[in-house]
């Protein structure tokens, strides 16, 4: 069996004294749309910056395409993994076709020289992202969306074989959710990159995953396919309120909140008689 793209192993972490990640084991396999969803404080980012090394384990095991993480050097592993950080600066001082270009970083020399072949590829990443016509703005200039597909030029300049995404949705309408969310099914049947994704919006993620993982105080309490993952114990667990689950005519689950009644009764306003039947 060949080994998997990324395979957790008994992985902890904690900030100082405060754990973020508890003993917790998983695989993604290569060509997976593998997405992480779960509440705010789960430790969804933290496990991304686990899997590019921007972090330690404070215990256990990361291996990637069966070597072990710690053991490979950073321009090595940059060429294979790349993060995409929730936002790029506004202030950056760059413009459009420079950034993209900070991606070809990891497989230059010392002094880091741009060759006619970085530049190719940077404009290829352009053109695949539909960011070319931004080439030569500014990223101070851009909506939040073009924002986002510039980040993920850059990434896919490094030519990595796995992309790991944080929230690449956050604040984006629903098109530009759905452009982000094409793009990275593209780059996967396309390009045979692996896609690790982290979202909140769980009906979103259930539409494109291939595989997900709910993650809750530091723990996975569930992990499979998303008819699996998408279900009413584990997600009410998970995130603590009153939750439905269907499943639509395509086959893919949606949840949707389910009233409490235990909200503040309706108040009149001010001077204002309420008039009982």
């Amino acid at each position: 069996m060949n080994p998997a793209a990324i395979a957790v192993q008994e992985v902890s972490f904690a900030y100082e004294e405060a754990a973020v990640l508890e003993g917790i084991s998983f695989r993604v396999e290569e060509g997976d749309y593998f997405v992480i969803i779960g509440p705010n404080g789960s430790g969804k980012t933290t496990l991304l910056k686990l899997l590019c090394g921007l972090l330690k384990p404070r215990a256990g095991t990361i291996r990637l395409f069966g070597a072990p993480l710690s053991r490979r050097r950073r321009k090595a592993l940059a060429r294979l993994a790349a993060l995409v950080p929730q936002a790029a600066s506004a202030e950056a001082p760059f413009r459009v076709e420079e950034f993209v270009l900070l991606g070809r970083a990891p497989h230059q020399g010392l002094l880091g020289l741009e060759t006619p072949e970085d530049l190719a590829i940077a404009r290829e990443a352009m053109a695949f992202t539909g960011t070319a016509h931004l080439a030569s703005r500014r990223l101070d200039r851009l909506s939040g969306g073009e924002r986002q597909r510039v980040l993920i030029a850059r990434a896919v300049c490094q030519r990595p074989r796995i992309l790991l995404l944080d929230e690449p949705t956050a604040y984006l309408d629903l098109a530009h959710q759905a452009q982000i969310m094409d793009l990275m099914e593209a780059l996967r049947a396309e390009r045979g990159v692996t896609v690790v994704l982290v979202s909140h919006d769980v009906n979103l993620a259930a539409m494109y995953a291939s595989r997900m993982l709910l993650l809750a105080a530091g723990r996975i309490l569930a992990a499979g396919p998303p008819g699996e993952v998408i279900a009413k114990g584990p997600l009410e667990a998970a995130y603590g309120c009153p939750l439905a689950v269907e499943t639509t005519p395509g086959g893919v689950p949606r949840v949707s909140l389910v009233p409490n009644g235990r909200r503040p009764a309706r108040r009149p306003p001010p001077g204002v008689r309420e008039v009982r039947p």
